[in-house]
Parts: C-alpha cells; structure tokens; sequence
C-alpha cells in the first residue's frame, strides 16, 4: 500500500534540489508562490498516513464547509468501514477533539443532522443483502422524496447505516419499481445545496469512480485548473481505486487522464500527477 508514496519519496529526493531553490526562492518561476503551495500540498498529503491524511482533510473541511466543497462526504462514504474508523481516531490524536463535534459545531440543520450521521458510521462490509429489506426501503426513499422530507431520520438511517451493498441493492429496486435512479428525484431543486449533498453522498456511497471522474473532469476543465481537487484526488485515491477513475475518466472523455494532466499542469506539479496516476496511456 506504500507503493505510491515510495514514489513520491523517490522522486523528491532526485529532484530535491529543484524543489528546494523553488521554495527558498532561489530562482525566478512563474506564479512562485502558487508552485509553492501547489507542491507543498501534494507533498503533504501524499506522504502522511491515510488515516492521518483524512483527518487533516476532515478538519480543513469542517472550517471551509461550502457547496462546492464534499470533502466530508468523501470521508465518510468512500473510504472502509475501518478507514473511517481509523480517520476518527486519528483526527482525536491530531486535534484533542472528536471528528463528530468538529462537524456538529461547524454546520446547522439538514446538513448537520446529515453529516454527523455520516461521519459516526461504522458500515458493515459484507456483500450479503437482504432483497426484500431492500424493496421495503426503496419505498421509504420514495415516500419521502416525494414528500421532499429530505433530511427524515429515516432516510438519514438508511443512507447512514447500511451496507454499501445493501444500498445498491435498495437503490436498484428504486430504480426498477419506479422508473428512475433516485437522482433523478433528488435533482428536483438543482441549486438546493443539501439535494446536491444528497447525491454526492448517494454516488460516493455507490459508484465513487463515477464521482471522481466528474471532480476531476471540471477541476482539469474549468478556467485556470482546480489544483485542491485535482491534488486530493490524485492523493486520496492513488492507492486504492485510481485505476477505475482513470477508467472512467476514459470512458467519459474519451481522453486518458494523464493526457488531460500532461496538458492542464506544468512542471514539477506535472511530473509528480503523473508519477501518481502513471504515464501508460499518456
């Protein structure tokens, strides 16, 4: 699993001495300061330890929490049952407090009563289901979608509780007893900010490669490249599923990833992406 950031340990130290003039302002760049900050980041988050990594991520997101920003929802609905786990207790040795009452003190609401039901979670992870658990949930969802009771506890319990499996399963009874994926439904309000929260949650917990490729397909694309989730990405998924996201991305785009970064990203902050994502397909 140390694979990837025996790589980025390798390729700091043959290009220490760059990096270092770079950051010490030993040389004229362009945008110093931003190949600064970019470079220092992935560095950062590349090299600490996943748990240690999510809690620093769940602890800036806790601060800056905004609709443009799931970096919570990542957390707590793509990583293990475990992985999450860990996260909490790494958050409680870095910051002498709960992830919990971090995310409690920072938002209201909806958003609350969802995030902190997320980010408390413990999934099981076996691939059993129950079929008829699933259609008599899949009702519940639809019932109160079509209520817009968006936030009701007992949507908050299903998506918060169970099994990434039993989910799937409950959402493809959705699908087929009433014609739609519930994203359909939850896109009733496109700038309602907690429905866009709902169907992050809902595609995290699903189909994360799908989520990915959609985070970095607008941060490649939009004017002047989303650096922040073009580099969590890059981090967070490195060693776990970036295969698939490039997969999809491909899919998708009809690009390879690392073509699309070769042409969106320079330099230093270029050659690390693509040390990360691998160049086969460039």
């Amino acid at each position: 699993m140390a694979l990837h950031r025996n790589k980025v340990r390798r390729f700091y130290r043959k290009n220490i001495r760059i990096y270092l003039m770079i950051v010490r302002g030993c040389i004229n760049v362009d945008s110093k300061q931003c190949v600064r900050r970019v470079m220092q980041r992935i560095v950062h988050l590349f090299t600490l330890d996943p748990p240690e990594r999510d809690a620093y991520l769940a602890n800036e997101a806790t601060k800056k929490f905004t609709s443009s920003n799931w970096v919570l929802i990542e957390v707590a609905c793509t990583r293990s049952s475990d992985d999450l786990f860990a996260a909490r207790r790494a958050y409680h040795a870095r910051f002498k407090k709960s992830l919990e009452e971090d995310v409690a003190h920072h938002t209201t609401g909806d958003f609350r009563k969802l995030l902190v039901a997320l980010v408390s979670s413990y999934r099981y992870e076996g691939p059993e289901i129950n079929a008829h658990l699933a259609k008599s949930e899949a009702k519940i969802l639809h019932e109160k979608i079509s209520d817009k009771a968006y936030a009701d506890d007992e949507l908050i319990r299903i998506f918060s509780t169970r099994s990434k499996a039993q989910l799937s399963a409950t959402l493809n009874h959705y699908n087929n007893d009433f014609g739609h994926a519930i994203t359909k439904d939850l896109k009733q309000d496109p700038k309602d900010d907690y429905l866009k929260l709902l169907r992050a949650t809902v595609k995290c917990l699903t189909t994360p490669e799908k989520y990915f490729e959609k985070l970095l397909r607008l941060a490649i694309n939009k004017m002047g490249t989303d650096e922040n989730a073009l580099t969590r990405v890059v981090a967070t998924r490195a060693e776990v599923d970036l295969g698939r996201i490039k997969e999809e991305y491909y899919r998708r785009n009809t690009v390879h990833l690392a073509r699309a970064i070769d042409k969106d990203t320079h330099g230093d902050y270029e050659k690390m992406l693509i040390e990360l994502v691998g160049a086969e397909n460039a």
